[in-house]
């Protein structure tokens, strides 16, 4: 058993799904795996999601250290999104799965819609 974010896991996969459930967390890791982005363009990328939505997402994201927020002293603040190491080795992880789920689904003969 191991601690992250103060919460108790038994199994190291189960602390990587609490790191990605919900419905918008890996599609804000694709758009930021492209460059960094500000928050008025993550926002405009994803369809659909309320800013105070993706406000909580990215700071669960900047809390477990896959992202980092830099805040640049202009008036208004401009705050720009970029991956952190983590964040790319990550997103290497996600590719890789989703490079699985389509030969999966092939061989399965499901079609995407």
């Amino acid at each position: 058993m191991f601690l992250f974010n103060s919460k108790y896991y038994q199994c190291p996969f189960d602390c990587f799904i609490s790191i990605l459930k919900g419905k918008w967390r890996t599609t804000i890791l694709l758009l930021l795996a492209k460059g960094p982005k500000r928050f008025a363009q993550l926002q405009k990328g994803i369809d659909g999601i309320s800013a105070k939505v993706l406000s909580e997402n990215l700071q669960i994201l900047e809390e477990s250290n896959i992202l980092h927020r830099e805040v640049y002293p202009t008036v208004p603040p401009t705050v720009e999104y970029n991956l952190t190491e983590k964040g790319m080795v990550l997103v290497g992880i996600m590719n890789n799965i989703n490079d699985w789920s389509n030969l999966f689904l092939q061989k399965e003969k499901i079609s995407a819609k």
